[in-house]
């Protein structure tokens, strides 16, 4: 009778209780920010290698693709976003950040046990109450499965499958990649989620829901 190998489990439990926890945390007065990448190692012509999403206390507001380089708002939030100033500084840093984790993606592809072109996802988070962050972290989905998970508020990293233990080993080692992902999450994340927060405070129930990258 083969063995069954039961270590990944508690792993994999962990990280749901981290993320049970970090929804918990998002109570009255709190407000959260969240945005999923994917990225695709390969595209056709006028095919975007990278999407994006931003959501606002898990509602949808805003979509982004690299081939049309460019913010489309979702419902009123968004409309509000795409109004200010701050829209212009948001699009640019996408583009960025989609860049960068491309890269960054491609460089660990000889690890990924894929047959076809990869599907890296990425998704950025921060929260914060009484101007206060309260949480900041980073996930790394691969092939549509949960990876890794980076928590900036202690500063460790989490493999999810034996897969990502390879990877992790090699970002940890990476001082330049934690401080980069550290002023993402909380410093650009949080800039805008405070600013933000301000329109999210007059408007309605929002009722959209996210679509699939």
């Amino acid at each position: 009778v083969p063995r069954v190998s039961l270590t990944p489990r508690p792993v994999h439990l962990l990280c749901h209780l981290l993320l049970l926890l970090t929804a918990l945390q998002i109570g009255v007065g709190a407000h959260s920010l969240c945005f999923d990448f994917a990225i695709k190692s390969w595209s056709r012509p006028g095919q975007p290698w990278c999407k994006a999403q931003g959501f606002m206390n898990k509602n949808i507001f805003l979509q982004y693709d690299s081939d049309s380089n460019m913010v489309k708002p979702v419902g009123l939030l968004g409309k509000k976003v795409n109004a200010t100033i701050t829209c212009g500084e948001l699009t640019q840093k996408l583009g960025e950040v989609g860049q960068n984790l491309r890269m960054l993606l491609l460089d660990i592809k000889p690890q990924i046990n894929t047959s076809g072109p990869s599907t890296p996802q990425a998704k950025m988070f921060c929260q914060c109450e009484a101007e206060r962050c309260t949480g900041a972290s980073w996930q790394f989905a691969i092939n549509r499965e949960q990876s890794l998970l980076f928590d900036m508020m202690n500063m460790t990293w989490t493999a999810i499958n034996h897969e990502a233990s390879k990877i992790k080993e090699t970002w940890k080692k990476d001082r330049e990649l934690e401080k980069y992902l550290r002023k993402l999450s909380m410093g650009d994340c949080n800039h805008w989620l405070g600013e933000f927060s301000e329109h999210w405070e007059v408007m309605p129930e929002p009722t959209f829901m996210a679509q699939k990258l």
